[in-house]
């Protein structure tokens, strides 16, 4: 019996990926990045760097491993609407020239696919952390359910945001990060919980004003305690009110290990399992859109050309899951 090989594109932000994956392992992958000179990701020319760079990146994907493609999966949304459409565009051309199904899929809901392809993880709650999303979300009949969810920006934007106002360079989450470390001093800082949402812009504009009268690292402290306290509390809630065991950590950010440490503790006084994936698979990559593609391709998910077109705004509990 052949096995089922799906290529897999990314391309939502600054991470271009192409990856082929089978059932239970990835075959090949390929990852170029853009790099912003100054700022943040500018969306047209990480889409120009995208562009530049995607003959190559499929290219070596498809020398690697490109035998026998059953599909060709890539992320419809969210992202930045310019590089989501020049991934778009590579995706339909390849599946075309090729003559096998193309498969558009929701970027959220592969982050927390490839976290249960890659943990023992069966039925978690998952707190999703990246650049632009931070949601807590679990599956309840036949949907990833979003239990809270940011109000305004995403943790990763948020740290960005702050990083750049103190003269860090991008990205500014591990620079936060290794700060943080330097102190152990809590700065009182606002802590927005709103029910099951929370709200990080406050959080932010407080850190920059108050970096003006204590040390940055000392308010990196603060940052990160309060912030990662309002996710682990409503994580926590979702987990009472699903009555789920386990928890997984998705996203870019779930690489902090604070966070990590947070959660394994809340974690460990319910008595419940903790999971994260390997650090590869934690940012935006190509391995994930593959192996999504992959079960919903195997579910029998077909996505025509003229419905291919991306969606910025694209959330995952839009998606129904029919692979479970």
């Amino acid at each position: 019996m052949s096995k089922t090989l799906v290529l897999g594109l990314e391309g939502t932000a600054w991470n271009l990926s192409a990856a082929i994956v089978d059932e239970h392992d990835v075959i090949a992958e390929t990852t170029a990045t853009y790099k912003p000179l100054t700022g943040g990701i500018h969306p047209r020319e990480a889409a120009q760097h995208h562009a530049n760079h995607i003959k190559e990146v499929v290219g070596e994907a498809l020398k690697k491993g490109g035998k026998d493609l059953s599909a060709v999966a890539f992320s419809q949304g969210p992202g930045l609407g310019p590089c989501l459409r020049t991934v778009a565009t590579a995706a339909r051309a390849l599946a075309l020239s090729m003559q096998i199904p193309l498969i558009g899929v929701n970027h959220c809901i592969a982050h927390i696919e490839v976290g249960r392809w890659k943990t023992p993880a069966k039925d978690p709650v998952t707190l999703y952390v990246s650049g632009a999303n931070s949601q807590v979300l679990a599956y309840r009949a036949g949907y990833y359910r979003v239990f809270g969810e940011t109000l305004d920006i995403g943790i990763g934007n948020a740290f960005d945001k702050f990083a750049r106002s103190v003269g860090l360079a991008h990205p500014g989450g591990p620079k936060v990060e290794e700060l943080a470390k330097q102190s152990e001093r809590y700065v009182p800082l606002p802590y927005t919980v709103k029910g099951m949402d929370f709200s990080f812009s406050g959080l932010t504009t407080a850190a920059q004003e108050y970096v003006k009268k204590h040390p940055l690292p000392e308010i990196c402290h603060s940052f990160q305690e309060t912030a990662f306290a309002m996710l682990v509390e409503v994580t926590e809630r979702a987990v009472a009110h699903t009555g789920k065991s386990e928890v997984l950590l998705a996203g870019g950010v779930g690489a902090n290990a604070r966070l990590r440490e947070m959660l394994k503790i809340m974690c460990e006084d319910r008595a419940i399992e903790f999971y994260v994936p390997d650090k590869r698979f934690m940012g935006d990559n190509g391995a994930m859109i593959a192996y999504l593609g992959l079960l919903m391709y195997k579910a029998g998910y077909r996505t025509p050309v003229p419905d291919s077109r991306v969606n910025p705004n694209y959330r995952p509990d839009d998606v129904e899951v029919t692979w479970r």
